[in-house]
């Protein structure tokens, strides 16, 4: 049987990259060959993201683009995985007839029989009719509703994970949460993932266990609402002898406990600690991404007195105004947010010993309603959180969402435009003064790869170099050969655990290869808006 090569490309979130992680792992050991070219491949598939409307236009592109190749090969399977494919459903395929396979992310287990039952009618149809195969959990079928009484299948595909599928590199994403129960009126996630569900603490561990077994030197948790996470034990089910995850259920705590907790309840504050104590071999732990609101001082905590775990923050505000963040549904005051950025950081911000608290945010501009009042109630925000870096986006309105239906999208694209060019000078501003006041500090930098420059000078295109931690694609020997023997010092790229950015040249007659997935302390010496450059002590 010949071997089937496929091209996987992920558009989206760090959620996404996990996903197509886990998928790749899975379909390795089914046979299937990954490729870094589309051109060589029998089945391309895109994991896609309705999130943001710029990555939802490259799929549309990518899509187009492969009409035509289809005419000249017609056994070529095309699918299309994620968010895009959930919310849009068979309106997808009526629109890019070219897609034979649709798979929501609550549907990735099924994958491998649907590329199987695809491949097999485009080759004995050799084109000629439709090859669809289509698994989604629809809207008003959310999967997690029934796991208490049904094995989850979805939970195999993390159990079963491939830890030689994982890229190459020093970090690695462990889920342990799915979905989201917040329906923000801006978002698709509640409809496209499903509802909260939590995974078993055992499960999580074991899977950070066997990373870092493998050579992994950092990990991130990852959750739409990370530090909702909540396990309760004496609620599990076991199925075929696995606890299966736990729908999550709506709550408030407070700044001290979790009001659920208990002795057999694990939260996230539980979670964290037993991660740090029970993996003492793993350098780094780090989470993204935090609520606001619920995010209790246990878990402060457990970060101020776990040495292990990073001192960064990733927490959306999406505006500075409280009558915005109240269409939005977002459940928090401006104050309430602020309120928390100072206890944070008077639990965690230590820059006298090298652990400055960073601090990372969301922003929308343009939301229906936003007036130019609004807008500065924003920029005040951003001025007083002081994020070391800040997603700013414009509001587009996102088919499926709760303002999609119901909330006319009254700015102007041309208001929108410029309130987002002037927040991101401002978030400029604020982000190279946090730079600067790094230098003369030292520290501890967990190196992660070449930098672009040294790859771009051993002769990578910039395909590669964009690529270069992407599925099944690993820079040459030769390519490294290159840049080691050249006059040029290789340039080495790594973050500190406060997620910031520093480069710093391979010191003499080290090979840069030996430095990667290691921790080398470095001293600042210039800095140039989020990069930081400096030299190994």
């Amino acid at each position: 049987m010949t071997t089937r090569r496929i091209y996987l490309e992920t558009f989206g979130c760090q959620m996404n990259e996990l996903d197509s992680e886990l998928v790749a792992g899975q379909l390795s050991r089914l046979g299937y060959e990954l490729t870094p070219r589309a051109e060589d491949a029998h089945v391309v598939l895109y994991n896609t993201c309705s999130v943001r409307e710029q990555a939802e236009q490259k799929v549309w592109s990518r899509l187009g683009e492969l009409a035509a190749r289809k005419r000249r090969q017609p056994s070529l399977v095309v699918g299309v995985l994620g968010c895009m494919a959930e919310r849009d459903g068979e309106d997808l395929i009526r629109r890019m007839p070219v897609v034979d396979v649709l798979c929501g992310p609550g549907e990735l287990d099924k994958l491998p029989a649907l590329l199987d039952n695809a491949l097999r009618t485009r080759e004995s149809l050799s084109g000629g009719a439709s090859a669809r195969q289509i698994a989604l959990q629809g809207n008003t079928s959310r999967r997690s509703a029934t796991l208490s009484a049904a094995s989850d299948d979805l939970e195999l595909l993390d159990l079963s994970r491939s830890i030689s599928a994982t890229p190459p590199g020093a970090g690695a994403y462990v889920r342990i949460t799915r979905g989201c129960n917040k329906f923000c009126t801006y978002c698709v996630v509640p409809f496209t993932r499903g509802a909260e569900v939590h995974r078993p603490p055992g499960h999580i561990i074991d899977e950070c266990r066997r990373l870092v077994d493998a050579g992994v030197r950092e990990i991130t948790l990852l959750g739409q609402t990370v530090n909702h996470y909540r396990f309760e034990h004496d609620a599990e089910q076991i199925v075929n002898g696995i606890v299966q995850p736990q729908k999550g259920r709506t709550y408030k705590g407070s700044h001290n406990r979790d009001a659920f907790a208990g002795e057999r309840v694990t939260t996230f504050a539980d979670l964290l600690y037993q991660i740090h104590e029970q993996v003492p071999d793993l350098p780094r732990l780090r989470f993204v991404t935090s609520y606001p609101r619920d995010f209790g001082d246990d878990v402060l905590q457990v970060i101020r007195d776990c040495p292990r775990i990073c001192r960064y923050l990733h927490v959306p505000a999406q505006s500075g105004s409280d009558r915005v963040l109240r269409r939005m549904n977002r459940g928090y005051t401006c104050a309430e947010y602020l309120e928390f950025l100072d206890r944070a950081r008077g639990f965690l911000d230590q820059p006298e010993v090298g652990r400055p608290l960073m601090l990372s945010g969301d922003i929308i501009v343009g939301f229906p309603g936003e007036t130019d009042e609004d807008f500065e109630q924003t920029i005040d925000l951003v001025r007083r959180a002081r994020y070391k870096n800040c997603f700013i986006f414009k509001y587009s309105p996102r088919p499926g969402t709760v303002a999609y239906d119901r909330i006319p999208d009254d700015v102007p694209d041309e208001v929108k435009r410029r309130r987002n060019n002037d927040l991101l000078a401002i978030q400029e501003e604020i982000s190279d003064a946090i730079s600067r006041e790094q230098i003369g500090r030292t520290f501890d930098v967990l190196v992660e790869g070449l930098s672009k420059r040294s790859l771009k000078h051993a002769g990578l295109t910039k395909g590669e170099i964009r690529r270069k931690n992407a599925v099944a694609l690993t820079i040459s020997a030769r390519t490294r050969e290159t840049t080691v023997a050249s006059a040029h010092r290789p340039q080495l790229s790594g973050r500190t655990d406060g997620d910031l950015i520093v480069f710093f040249d391979t010191p003499e007659g080290q090979n840069p290869d030996d430095l990667i997935g290691q921790i080398v302390s470095v001293r600042i010496s210039h800095a140039d808006r989020l990069s930081l450059f400096g030299e190994a002590l």
